[in-house]
């Protein structure tokens, strides 16, 4: 019973030891990961690398391991070695600092420790440059085996500096639990940047896979109007057509190419970024000055525009706040088969702004309605889909968020909301 109590006791105090390291290497790669002031710069990275292996460093020292009466150890040797063998000496060199200051204050000064640990700081940061370029179970390895050589080395050199007696649970604690230690940590970390590299990999791939389709769809649709006005074109060169009928083949030629312009334009506005700058905007003057421009637009389809606008006031660009609920309304008013209205509110409540565009046209279906906003789909003939897209990606870039419901037969409606912006 003593013996299994005993067991117990050395396997808490280990994994507390293991614990602080595994917690420390997790940390690291996600601030590594997810914040971007860590990677734009590598001395960035080996600063962050150095405050986090710090911290497991002073607490094995803190709190080791007592695992028997003659032998108290910890695996301080892990995090530094860790860093030795990934950063070489810009990481090592302050790791050592940090560990003979952290050892002094606690325990006092002792010549051996700052013997052993200058050893490893040196043969570490030499072995680095090699470790760096092997694959992931070679590096594995390697750290394994070079940690159980250097804490050989240490024993000799301690053997050769003091009366120091090699114990039994010396052996154990100090030349063949860190090798052990090490591998388990190598192969964390390992594991963790291969994870960031698929992942950013697959971002990438989806990246290019959107790009691709966004090409492929751009040179499909800008290749019919201009299929249309080559043939027009070619019949206009023949001898026997009116000038009646040239103006017309002329007028049908124009609206293609205009309507080719159109297509790159929403493509254009779709790829740029956002602009940094913004103002506060009124929206009942926007959202009227989008409807003025409108309103020939649908007469000619035969819809009126109802608007019923709320003074409110958000932050955000005007050109593009212009151009999303342009794009907006003016779907809402071609989806009307016939006579019928596009209503236009706006509602303000405590701490946001809501605007609803409402159409009485032929609705969507569940699964058309799932798919809005998604590359090259629309509803209509000779949509193109990127109007959607535009009005979604600026919502988004004026952390406004958008709903829409939709019945077959029963029309749109479509819900945006930004935060309102309190006038001083």
């Amino acid at each position: 019973m003593g013996e299994l109590r005993k067991m117990t006791y050395i396997n808490q105090h280990v994994l507390n030891n293991l614990f602080y390291i595994l917690v420390s290497i997790f940390f690291f790669y996600f601030l590594y990961d997810y914040v971007r002031f860590f990677q734009r710069k590598k001395v960035y990275q080996r600063l962050l690398f150095v405050v986090c292996l710090s911290v497991p460093l002073i607490l094995c020292m803190k709190y080791p391991i007592y695992i028997a009466p003659d032998c108290v150890h910890d695996l301080r040797q892990v995090p530094f070695l860790i860093g030795t063998f990934y950063g070489g000496w810009t990481v090592s060199l302050p790791l050592l600092i940090i560990l003979l200051v952290a050892r002094w204050v606690m325990y006092g000064y002792q010549f051996i420790t700052v013997a052993v640990y200058v050893m490893m700081f040196m043969f570490g940061s030499l072995f680095s440059p090699f470790f760096k370029q092997l694959p992931k179970t070679k590096r594995m390895i390697a750290s394994m085996m070079m940690t159980f050589i250097l804490a050989i080395a240490a024993t000799i050199l301690a053997i050769a500096i003091s009366d120091f007696e090699v114990t039994e649970s010396y052996i154990v604690d100090f030349i063949l639990v860190p090798p052990v230690a090490v591998l388990f940590v190598v192969f964390a970390m390992e594991t963790l940047r291969e994870a960031l590299l698929i992942r950013s990999k697959a971002i990438k791939l989806e990246k290019m896979e959107v790009v691709s389709q966004l090409a492929a769809s751009i040179s499909h649709e800008i290749r019919n109007p201009l299929t249309v006005v080559k043939g027009f074109m070619q019949l206009m060169r023949g001898k026997d057509i009116s000038e009646e009928t040239k103006e017309q083949y002329m007028n049908i030629a124009l609206e293609e190419l205009d309507r080719a312009c159109a297509i790159i334009d929403d493509y254009l506005t779709f790829a740029k970024p956002f602009p940094e700058k913004t103002e506060p905007l009124h929206v009942h003057h926007e959202l009227q000055k989008v409807i003025d421009m409108l309103r020939p637009f649908a007469n000619i389809h035969g819809v009126k525009i109802v608007p019923t606008l709320m003074p409110a006031t958000i932050k955000g660009n005007g050109q593009y706040f212009r151009q999303c609920f342009l794009n907006i309304i003016k779907n809402g008013i071609e989806a009307i088969e016939g006579d019928g209205a596009v209503y236009v509110a706006v509602y303000v409540a405590e701490k946001t702004v809501t605007i609803v565009v409402r159409d009485e046209g032929k609705g969507m279906t569940k699964e058309q309605l799932a798919r809005y906003g998604e590359p090259y789909f629309s509803t209509k003939e000779k949509g193109t889909g990127l109007g959607a897209m535009v009005s979604i990606r600026i919502i988004e870039m004026m952390d406004g968020t958008w709903t829409m419901e939709s019945e077959k037969g029963r029309g749109t409606t479509m819900k945006v909301t930004f935060h309102l912006l309190l006038e001083k």
